[in-house]
Formats: structure tokens, sequence, C-alpha cells
């Protein structure tokens, strides 16, 4: 079984193991009437019409989905309005103090920056409106025009969702591109949606905005303005955010031109990351973001202004956008921080100084598996350093709560004594994790599952879709699927022929995943051939979108991402191979950090890249006397080989075919971060570019040579 697969090893002496499982067993009986009678629960998460092909829906929006969450507020700027007449004078946006900033040089010479942070200064709720409010007014006075597209490109930070905010109230189109994407996609966004406005910080005017867009007269830099800048073209003015703000309140233009959006106005245009080609934007309007954040909303139990979320992802991504709106909207309070300063053990934290997490004390927070994984590896580095008696408490506990919670039990003896520990990682108040962005192992679910005491739930959605489609229950501790639909969507399933998926397979229906509803946004920008190819409207007039994901649909009415069509390649000799099947099924790999599979239709084998785990490649080559530097072990021949039989050995255990697994691979000395333009700012990868980068090793590895 799953559970047996992820189990942690035990090595302990029967008769001790005998005596934790009677003390665990007598505990256990005590403590279950009374959880028996306190929890809910609910089998059947979302219903089918009748058809296998769908459409699916959640339980509790059958006869209507929902596209408000309170009535009469359809846009975005009502719902805050309205969240800030119902909690004005509580903690709205907050910021941690810069105390210190110091170089630190490492034993291989390099120089880190790092930092010491203070406590969290907070707006109100109300201090954040009147500073949306100015700043708005103050666009309006530097010639900034409604239905006239303006761009942020800046790092999470309270100032964006300010900038935000401001957009959504003066009907300013907000255009949001990622700070990772290089100058030709960036120059791109800006000039395919026509700015000449432009909101930023210092660091990023200063590295990413040396780029040609012949229509910016204005750059509005959120924090102090640079004192020089060179090679800006004449004619283009610099402000600070502060300055604008001060202009707003002086001119006070929202008496003589403020007109609130509608909500078909578009309040967002929101560039991909573009994991396959130059990136798209897309058009999403008021009333698509409203009905996302009324599902999303309706997934999280006792949402409410006693909540505290780290916001710490990057808000030009739509499932960091959709959850601080989401916060926004129940007067929930949201932390800044950056993945750099997410907790103690962070690359810019000082030794001996707190870190976000153990300052704020989240009770939300939402994360991409790339970041899951590292606390993962983390806390099971620290697990392998624990003395023999603290290992086995630990692997003993790990092992009777993962029997516990896949029966539906809690274990608050085991979160008490062993977990709690582990739990004051994010800060020990943690109730809800959601994850996104990429697909989630069953192994690292579970283990932030036992580890932090609470429900990691799954979601799946796109941009195209504002990252609304499906989450799973917070009591649903399986494991493998990503929930049912919201109660603002419903999914059907579309066969595909030439992958031979069909909604009338058994024992579960299959097929590409079409999602409709009041989420589905507006299309692309100045792109109507593929619009017309991935979105239509049907006959009741409701908009749908063409994910060119295949999923399958369990008896409860959970999805399940089973494959990509863009993945799907033919080889030679005709078999159909999964790249995104072959890459899940690996990355379980401990000896695995991050794998690419690759193939090409006029060869008969898959090859891969794959960088691997350095702890455990180094203790391999140790094992093999493969010496020499981190580089060099990676390029050694004898390593390559070894990590081919253990990765074959993991493909033939988890049942791929003979041709899926992978016949050559190439070691990578470098970790793929969105920095090096090969995996997005969600860690999807970006498989033209790792394609170009690999391009010699792909000839060599196809060549023979």
């Amino acid at each position: 079984t799953d559970t047996a697969v992820m189990k942690l090893k035990e090595d302990v002496p029967p008769l001790l193991l005998h005596v934790f499982r009677s003390m665990v067993w007598v505990y256990s009986i005590i403590t279950f009437l009374p959880w028996y009678l306190i929890s809910g629960t609910s089998a059947k998460q979302a219903r089918v019409s009748g058809n296998p092909a769908g459409p699916y829906r959640a339980m509790h929006s059958q006869n209507q989905l929902v596209s408000q969450l309170y009535v009469a507020m359809d846009t975005l700027d009502k719902v805050f309005a309205y969240a800030v007449q119902r909690f004005p004078h509580r903690d709205c946006l907050g910021t941690r103090e810069l105390l210190s900033e110091e170089d630190e040089v490492q034993h291989n010479g390099k120089i880190f920056k790092k930092v010491i942070l203070g406590e969290y200064n907070w707006l109100s709720f109300e201090e954040t409106f009147q500073l949306a409010q100015t700043f708005g007014s103050g666009l309006a006075a530097l010639g900034q025009r409604p239905h006239h597209n303006i761009a942020i490109i800046c790092e999470t930070r309270a100032e964006w969702i300010i900038t935000a905010q401001a957009c959504f109230m003066y009907n300013f189109p907000l255009v949001t591109v990622y700070a990772t994407l290089g100058g030709p996609a960036i120059a791109h966004g800006l000039n395919e949606t026509r700015v000449t406005h432009i909101i930023t910080s210092k660091d990023l005017f200063q590295s990413r905005l040396m780029v040609s867009v012949p229509r910016l007269q204005h750059i509005i830099v959120v924090d102090s303005k640079p004192s020089s800048w060179s090679g800006l073209p004449h004619g283009i003015q610099v402000h600070n955010m502060a300055s604008v703000q001060e202009l707003g309140a002086m001119k006070n233009t929202a008496s003589t031109l403020f007109r609130g959006p509608l909500s078909s106005d578009i309040a967002v245009i929101m560039y991909t990351s573009g994991s396959t080609d130059i990136p798209k934007g897309v058009k999403i309007s008021h009333s698509n973001l409203v009905a996302a954040v009324s599902g999303m909303a309706e997934r999280i139990p006792g949402l409410d202004e006693n909540d505290t979320y780290i916001g710490y992802l990057p808000l030009a991504h739509v499932l960091e956008l959709s959850a601080e709106l989401v916060c926004v909207s129940h007067g929930c309070r949201i932390g800044y921080s950056s993945p750099q300063t997410l907790s103690d053990q962070s690359t810019k934290i000082k030794k001996g100084s707190k870190g976000d997490t153990s300052v704020l004390k989240p009770t939300l927070m939402a994360a991409v598996p790339e970041i899951m994984d590292r606390i993962y590896k983390t806390v099971m580095r620290r697990v392998e350093e624990m003395s023999r008696v603290q290992r086995t408490l630990f692997v003993l506990a790990y092992n009777y709560k993962m029997e516990q919670i896949s029966k539906g039990y809690s274990t608050p003896l085991c979160d008490r004594l062993v977990f709690r520990k582990v739990r004051s990682l994010l800060g020990g108040n943690t109730r809800v994790l959601l994850s996104g962005g990429a697909p989630l192992s069953p192994a690292t679910q579970r283990f932030m599952n036992i580890c932090f005491c609470c429900p990691v739930g799954q979601g799946y959605g796109l941009t195209e879709t504002c990252g609304a489609a499906t989450i799973s229950e917070v009591y649903d501790y399986s494991t493998g699927h990503v929930g049912a639909p919201l109660v603002c969507s419903e999914i059907m399933l579309k066969d595909w022929e030439e992958g031979g998926y069909y909604s009338t397979d058994k024992p579960h229906p299959r097929g590409e995943i079409l999602i409709g509803g009041p989420n589905v946004t507006l299309g692309y920008c100045d792109n109507e051939m593929t619009n017309k190819e991935d979105f239509f409207v049907d006959k009741k007039g409701q908009r749908w979108f063409c994910t060119g994901d295949i999923g399958e649909f369990q008896p409860d009415g959970c999805l399940k991402i089973i494959d990509r069509k863009k993945d799907l390649v033919k080889l030679q000799a005709g078999e159909y191979v999964s790249l995104g099947k072959v890459e899940a099924v690996l990355k379980n790999c401990s000896l695995i950090d991050n794998i690419c599979a690759y193939a090409k239709s006029d060869q008969s084998y898959v090859i891969g890249f794959v960088v691997p785990n350095q702890k455990q490649l180094l203790s391999l080559a140790e094992q093999r006397c493969v010496r020499g530097s981190w580089e060099e072990i990676c390029n050694h021949p004898d390593m390559e080989r070894e990590v081919i039989r253990i990765i074959t050995e993991a493909a033939v255990t988890a049942k791929l075919e003979r041709f899926e697994i992978p016949k050559k691979i190439c070691l990578s000395s470098e970790p793929w971060t969105p920095e090096t333009g090969l995996v997005t700012d969600a860690f999807k990868l970006k498989r033209k570019e790792l394609k170009t980068h690999y391009q010699a090793d792909i000839e060599r590895m196809y060549g023979g040579k």
C-alpha cells in the first residue's frame, strides 16, 4: 500500500515497540469517542450529472455555481471597501523592520548578505485603504487614465497590494510580469499592453527595467528612488511612491475623475510564466477574480479576522494573488516575507536571529511543492542527526500517526510530545497549508500532514481560471489527487483519442480537463487564434477553458491529474511516453532533487537531465571511490551509470513500462532556479530552455558518443 511505502524504517527492539504501541492504544481508546462525536466528515465531495464525461460540480453548488462572496459585491474595489467597513482598525498588511544588514564570508570565500529583522509593523485596513486611494489619485494626476493599462514589476510586499487596490478602485487594468523573466519577455509584455506607467522597486528598476519600452513615460519606485540611473531614455520621469501619494492627497482626483469599474472590466492582465513559449497575457475581469476568491474561501473553514497569512510567493503568480485577495476580503491579516527570510534557517537570516514564520506565527500559508520539498529535506536531515533514542521516538510516532490519519483519526499526544518542535519551523500555529503551482508528491504531502499537524490542501488551477478549479477538503487526508471542483467551477472530461483517454474508461472516467464557470478568464491579449483553440462559450453563455491536462475522476468526486497532452511524445516504434508521468515517479527517488525527461520521435528511448541530491551523490561517490570536485563527480561516467541503475530500480518498482525508463542521463552540478531561466517562478520545468541548455548533452546521449 501507499502507507507502507511512505513509512520510515523502524530500527527498534521488539519489547520497546510493544510497550509504545500498548501506551498509544490505551490513549487512542480514551480520546477516540470525544473526537468521533465532535469531528464531522463527508464522503462524497462532488457529483456528476449522470454522464461520466460530466459536468462535475461540488456538492454545495449542484443547482448554481457561486460567483460572488457577498450580495452586490461584484468588483474587487467593492469587496475591499466592504472589508474596510467591517474591520477598519484591524491589522491588514505587515512588514518587518530591517535592523541591520551585513556581509558574511563563507568557508569557500563566497560572500552572503545576512539580515537581522525586528518586529512586524502593521497598516490597518483603514490606513491601507487611504494609501491606495491617494496612490490611485496621484497616478491619475500623472496622466494615468481608466481602461489604460499600468504595469507592476515588483517583489511580494505590502506596496504591491496597495498598488493593486489603487488600480482596482480607479479602473486601471494592472499588468503583472514576473520579475525573473528575461529582458525580451518583460519588454514583450510591457509593449503588447502599451503601458505608459510602471510601478517597480529600486532593485528591480536597476536590474530588470533597462529594456526598450517606447511608450513609457513614468516609473514609480515603491521604496527609495535611485540616486542615479544610467541608460534611461530621455523624457522618462522617475518618482517614488510616497511623492505620488502626496500628489494624490493634494489633487483629490477621486472626486473629479473617479468612476468605479464594472464587473466585466479588466482588473488584471497577468503574464504567465511561460513554461513552453513566450509569455501570454491573460485578461482577467473583476467578476473572474471575485468568483475565484469566493470558490477558494469556501474550502478554508473558519476563515476570519483572527487568521494570519504569510505572503512570500510571487504576487505575479495567480496562486499568491488569489490567496491574498481571499485574506483581505475576510479581514485576515497578511505579514510579508521572502523565500530567503522565511524561517530561522533561511539563507539571509543571520544565525541566532529569527526568521519570519517564528515572529509572525501564521495560521495560513500557501506553498509550491519545491518549498515543501526543501522543508521535508531539512527535517529529515535533522532526524538523521538525532540521538538514537530521539530518532526511535520520532520514527515510531511518525509511522503510528501515518496509520491513524490514513484511517481518518487524529493523534493529539504525538502532536504535543513529538511534532511540536518540527511544527515550530513554520511558527507553530499553522492550521491550513495550501499547495499549488505544480504536483505535490504523495510522500511530501503525507510528511507535511504528519509533522506540521495540519491539513495540506492540494489545489489545481491555471492563470486562465484565476488559479481556481479544485482544492481538496481540509478533512481529506488522502494523497495523490487535487480535490473536488470548487463551488465557482465545473469540470468536463473530453475524450482524447490519440492518448487513449476516454470518459467511458473503467474503473474511472478519464479525459482532457475542461473547466467552466464565472472564474474562466476573458482570453489572451492580441492572440485570437489561441483564444479560439483554448476557450469556448457553451449554449448557456458560460465560458470554458481547455487545459491540455489529462484527468481522472475518483468515485468520491475528486480529480486526479494523470497526464498532459503537450508532454506526450511518440517514440520511433510507436509507443507514447508521458514525460510528466516519468518525472513524477522518479522525483520520489531520494537521489533526485529535480529531473527533466526528454524524448525525440525519431529515437527509440527516453533520456533525462537530473539535478542530483548533493549529500546522496557524494555518499555514493565515496562508496564507488570516485573523487574530485562536485562538477567532476557529476560528469564522471561511473556516477552516471550508478544513477541510471538506481533510477531504473525505482522506475521498475513504480511499474513504469520498459520504454518509459530513461536509458541515458546527464547529471547537472547546478540546481535549477527561476534565476537560471530553466524553471518558472512556480518551479515548473521550462522544457524549451532546458532543451537549449542541454543541447550538446542531448546530441551526446542520442549520438552514442
